[in-house]
């Protein structure tokens, strides 16, 4: 018998994003797995939509929009409350594979060195294509990457190994072991507070996970309408925000000398957006489709 999970979905003015996820969730199994919506101070009209539409969704509203780590760490005090055992962390621009939670408990289960189990997260508007395969973190020359960023899934992308770092968009816990690091570090404004949460589980003896066999497709940069120039601003502050708790001054250097680089490396995204890919077929993939794609 599985412990009882709960998959925290952080909701900002994105009702539209959220029914979607929420739907792509409807089929997972209560109470084995419960899903919280966490309302972030929406002013969109999201929370009522969301209790509507998902009677049977948990929602937490927030009076006001504390962030992404604030938001989060507000949704698992409410699991704390509700006896969770297992916290999976979902970003509401996301789309899920039926039953993707389960690998990622299972491998949790199997692995009590394992701190952070991650799934293979695509592109929505793409769905072969790769955003996340992985993790690379290298605090002594700035470098924070996915694996596989942009490449068709293949049989490398496919085999479950340990990581740099998982990424917020989807990262499962023990609840005990978040709640033992205190949580995500509400210092970060937005971005690199999921490096940080690795790091912190790596500096206990324990591992990030990479477990393929769970799968996502993710609505990049929804939460910034799209806009790749503004993420890699607000990811750049983060990042550097890093480096400084952890002291990476050589780190910092370089990453600030390498930015331009970064602002070209951005630049298929722009044109992503410019071409209207992400907006071609109106909608990412419904969750049949998903299931019928292998």
């Amino acid at each position: 018998m599985y412990p009882v999970t709960w998959i925290v979905v952080l909701n900002w003015n994105g009702a539209e994003d959220t029914l979607a996820c929420l739907n792509s969730l409807a089929g997972e199994r209560p109470p084995l797995c419960r899903v919280l919506v966490v309302d972030n101070g929406s002013t969109d009209g999201s929370a009522e939509l969301i209790r509507d539409a998902f009677a049977d969704a948990e929602l937490l509203v927030l009076p006001a929009n504390r962030g992404y780590a604030a938001g989060n760490n507000a949704g698992f005090r409410r699991v704390m409350e509700l006896q969770g055992e297992y916290v999976v962390f979902l970003n509401n621009d996301t789309i899920v594979e039926a039953g993707f939670w389960v690998p990622l408990v299972e491998t949790l289960q199997r692995n009590s060195l394992a701190g952070i189990a991650v799934p293979k997260i695509f592109y929505s508007d793409s769905p072969d294509t790769l955003w996340y395969g992985g993790g690379i973190v290298r605090l002594s020359t700035g470098l924070i990457s996915h694996v596989g960023l942009r490449k068709k899934d293949s049989p490398q992308f496919s085999r479950p190994v340990t990581t740099g770092y998982a990424t917020g968009c989807c990262l499962a816990m023990r609840c005990k072991d978040f709640q033992a690091l205190g949580g995500f570090d509400e210092t970060f404004a937005m971005y690199a507070e999921d490096v940080d949460l690795s790091l912190r589980i790596a500096s206990l003896g324990m591992s990030i996970e990479y477990v393929p066999s769970s799968r996502v497709w993710h609505k990049v940069s929804a939460s910034l309408h799209g806009n790749p120039l503004s993420k890699l601003v607000k990811k750049s502050f983060g990042v550097l925000r890093l480096l400084r708790k952890y002291r990476a001054w050589n780190g910092m250097a370089w990453y600030l000398i390498l930015f331009p680089l970064r602002l070209a490396g951005s630049f298929p995204e722009m044109m992503r957006i410019k071409h209207g890919v992400m907006h071609k077929t109106g909608r990412v993939p419904d969750a049949e489709h998903i299931q019928n794609r292998h």
